[in-house]
């Protein structure tokens, strides 16, 4: 039976087969069994690592390890809140930070901690909901999901002047970004400005080959 530990572009935990092309990190999420607890983070370095590292290998869920979780691909890894892992990939993470800098016109790279501490405080409220915001669509960067006000349950990935449904699988239904002139912005702002400073994410194939 697969885990309840594929995220959601909401930011949700589900249970589905397809793993993705991304795992990320918040702590222990679960207990000696495995079973998940309410708590969805223990910590706010929320990162998001390579499936292949150094021929390290895990056991999924096991007792006192961090809970692995999985990704689509790196938008919806931005999307829940994450940021490229400084160590497994390395590249990725300088690449994020010198975006974050531009975004920022900061002197110097931020330090991991103050980009975790700014993606907190954008991704989750002080009680603890999730944060989102509306904007126009014509102003959002390639790689930021959205959920438009028509259709509540569904992510959309904005790439390439199309939307682009959301599935653990990948992308199906496209449709112009100018059908939809307003959406509920599901990436947090701070990956969004990283997005529009120029950080090109990883994104599946079913959109982007």
């Amino acid at each position: 039976m697969p885990h309840q530990n594929r995220v959601t572009p909401f930011g949700e935990f589900e249970a589905t087969p397809s793993r993705g092309l991304f795992m990320g990190n918040r702590g222990i999420l679960h207990d000696a069994q495995g079973r998940l607890g309410a708590a969805r983070w223990r910590h706010k370095n929320w990162i998001a690592c390579t499936l292949s590292f150094k021929n390290r290998r895990r056991t999924i869920k096991a007792p006192g390890r961090y809970t692995e979780l999985f990704f689509c691909d790196e938008g919806v890894a931005l999307a829940a809140g994450h940021r490229p892992c400084a160590e497994c990939r390395r590249a990725d993470y300088e690449r994020y930070a010198g975006a974050w800098q531009k975004a920022y016109g900061l002197a110097n790279p931020p330090k991991a901690g103050d980009m975790d501490e700014a993606l907190h405080r954008a991704r989750v409220s002080r009680d603890k909901r999730r944060v989102s915001f509306a904007a126009s669509i014509e102003d959002l960067p390639n790689g930021v999901f959205v959920c438009l006000p028509e259709e509540a349950g569904a992510a959309w990935l904005l790439w390439r002047d199309d939307l682009h449904r959301w599935s653990h699988e990948g992308y199906g239904e496209a449709r112009p970004a100018r059908s939809s002139s307003v959406g509920i912005v599901l990436t947090p702002e701070p990956n969004v400005h990283i997005l529009r400073a120029g950080y090109a994410p990883v994104i599946h194939s079913t959109v982007a080959p």
